[in-house]
C-alpha cells in the first residue's frame, strides 16, 4: 500500500511537472517565433481536444494537435479577437480573447460536448491561481450542487461533472432540466482563500463562465477586476430567463 500511495505521488509530481514545463515552453516559444497559443479542452474531463477547428476571424483557420493546441501570428499590440471552435461531437463555440502586448490575456478553454437540449451546463475556467475555486449552482429550495454539499442529485437530474482543486478548471456542473417557474443561482466561491473577504485573488484569477444551454453556448462571462471578496455571484436564472449578477463581495 505505502509503495502504491508512492509511486501515484510520483506520478502527480511527474505530471505537474510536465504542465508546468509546457508552459515555460510556451513562454520560450512566443518569445522566439511571435507565435501566439491557445488551448481547448473537454468540459467534463479536462482532456485535450484534438483535431478541432479553430477559426480567428481575418487571420485564419486552424487545427488543434494532441494538446489541443493551436499556434498563431499576433496582428497588433492589442486587440479583442474573435475566436469560432468546432470539433466532432462538441457544441460549436464562439468568443473573443483579449491580446495584450503580444500575449493573450487568457488562452485556456473548456468546451461542451454535445448534449441533450433539454440540459443545462456551467463550465468555469480560470488561471493557475487560486488553486481551489468551487462552482455553486442552487436551486432555491430543492438542492445545492457544490463539491461540499450534494455533488450528484439522487434523482439523477443534476451532478458536479468535473472538480478542480489545482488551479486551471474546468469545474463543470450539468443539470437535466431548468423549470420554467423555478429560481436557480450560479455563484463561484475561492474556497483558497475562504472567509477572506480582503482577498482580491477571485478577482486576478482571470476566471471565465460559459453557459450552455438549448444545445448552444447562452452566455460567457468574465470575473469582474479590481475587486476584493471570496465569492463571485456569476448570474440567476428566473422564469426561465438568465440574469446576469457579475459581482464579487
Amino acid at each position: 500500500m505505502k509503495r502504491l500511495l508512492l509511486f501515484m505521488l510520483l506520478l502527480f509530481l511527474f505530471c505537474s511537472l510536465l504542465a508546468e514545463n509546457e508552459s515555460i515552453r510556451d513562454a520560450f516559444d512566443e518569445m522566439e517565433t511571435d507565435e501566439l497559443h491557445l488551448y481547448f479542452f473537454n468540459a467534463l474531463n479536462g482532456e485535450p481536444i484534438e483535431n478541432a477547428y479553430v477559426n480567428l476571424k481575418d487571420i485564419g483557420e486552424f487545427k488543434t494537435d494532441r494538446l489541443g493546441k493551436i499556434a498563431f501570428q499576433p496582428q497588433e499590440d492589442y486587440y479583442y479577437q474573435e475566436v469560432s471552435f468546432m470539433a466532432n461531437k462538441f457544441i460549436s463555440t464562439t468568443f473573443d480573447i483579449e491580446v495584450r502586448a503580444g500575449t493573450i490575456f487568457f488562452n485556456r478553454y473548456s468546451i461542451s460536448p454535445v448534449m441533450n437540449i433539454d440540459h443545462f451546463r456551467v463550465v468555469v475556467d480560470w488561471d493557475k491561481n487560486p488553486r481551489d475555486l468551487d462552482a455553486h449552482f442552487v436551486k432555491k429550495g430543492q438542492y445545492h450542487i457544490s463539491y461540499h454539499n450534494t455533488r450528484v442529485l439522487s434523482d439523477g437530474r443534476g451532478q458536479l461533472d468535473r472538480d478542480d482543486m489545482d488551479g486551471y478548471g474546468p469545474e463543470t456542473i450539468t443539470v437535466t432540466s431548468i423549470e420554467q417557474n423555478a429560481n436557480y443561482e450560479f455563484y463561484v466561491h475561492d474556497y483558497t482563500n475562504r472567509n477572506n473577504k480582503n482577498s482580491n485573488g477571485l478577482s486576478k484569477s482571470k476566471a471565465i463562465v460559459k453557459v450552455y444551454g438549448n444545445g448552444q453556448l447562452l452566455k460567457v462571462i468574465n470575473v469582474p477586476t479590481n475587486k476584493k471578496g471570496d465569492t463571485w455571484r456569476v448570474f440567476r436564472v428566473e422564469n426561465g430567463l438568465i440574469i446576469v449578477d457579475n459581482v464579487i463581495e
